[in-house]
């Protein structure tokens, strides 16, 4: 029989580590080379997870980078795409999980990660409404409209609509503007527009929450909810 490629006993080795000592004994590029070795088994990745931190600087810059970035990445093909986008995609289906049926107010800061992971590393505008049943637990969360890298367009008798169709009775709307997320005089207006729209027909706007990379704004918190 062949000889093992020389990767494999280094695998082995980053695999018993792992099992014995947990995540926090390997650092980011060897945690990415046990992902990496999911999708490509026959060759040595360490110098691929090397080049994904160097480019998007963490795991989560790697997971959140956009498809067509990640194949500008020498040795990135659509099995390591595929790979990095499912573990994003359950990252953010585990930080969902502590939201939904639960009032969002007694768990507000796994809905600001939600929101975070959701929306935090993406190149437009997009923007989601969180639906909320009377209790305040969370119903459904929804795109309604993406935009460009400044600008989305959003009607506010369709957020109402989309509430009503949900039976919900307060909405948490956040959105993602690629850079700064101070509130702009759209937003704000937005904002009033719906909360106009949704009181004559029971629907409260909880919060407008603004998501960027680092930090986030509240409407709430800021006091720029309409009385």
């Amino acid at each position: 029989m062949a000889d093992k490629p020389h990767f494999h006993g280094h695998r082995e080795r980053l695999r018993k580590r792992f099992d014995e000592a947990g995540a926090d004994a390997l650092p980011d590029y060897e945690l990415l080379e046990l992902l990496l070795c999911q999708a490509l088994p026959r060759r040595d990745v360490k110098p691929l997870a090397k080049r994904l931190i160097e480019r998007f600087g963490t795991i989560g810059g790697v997971l959140g980078a956009e498809k067509g970035a990640l194949k500008e990445v020498a040795g990135v093909g659509d099995g390591v795409v595929h790979t990095l986008k499912l573990v994003e995609a359950l990252g953010v289906r585990t930080l969902r999980e502590p939201i939904i049926g639960r009032p969002v107010i007694a768990t507000w800061q796994a809905v600001l990660d939600y929101c975070t992971a959701r929306l935090g590393k993406e190149k437009t505008e997009h923007f989601r409404v969180l639906f909320l049943d009377n209790h305040n637990a969370l119903i459904a969360d929804e795109e309604q409209q993406h935009g460009t890298v400044d600008h989305v367009v959003l009607y506010p008798r369709e957020v109402i609509k989309r509430a009503l169709e949900h039976g919900a009775s307060a909405v948490v709307m956040h959105n993602h503007p690629s850079g700064n997320p101070s509130p702009s005089r759209a937003d704000i207006e937005l904002t009033k527009e719906v909360a106009k729209a949704g009181a004559t027909l029971g629907v409260t706007v909880h919060d407008h929450l603004v998501i960027g990379r680092s930090r986030h704004v509240s409407f709430k918190e800021a006091g720029l909810l309409p009385d």
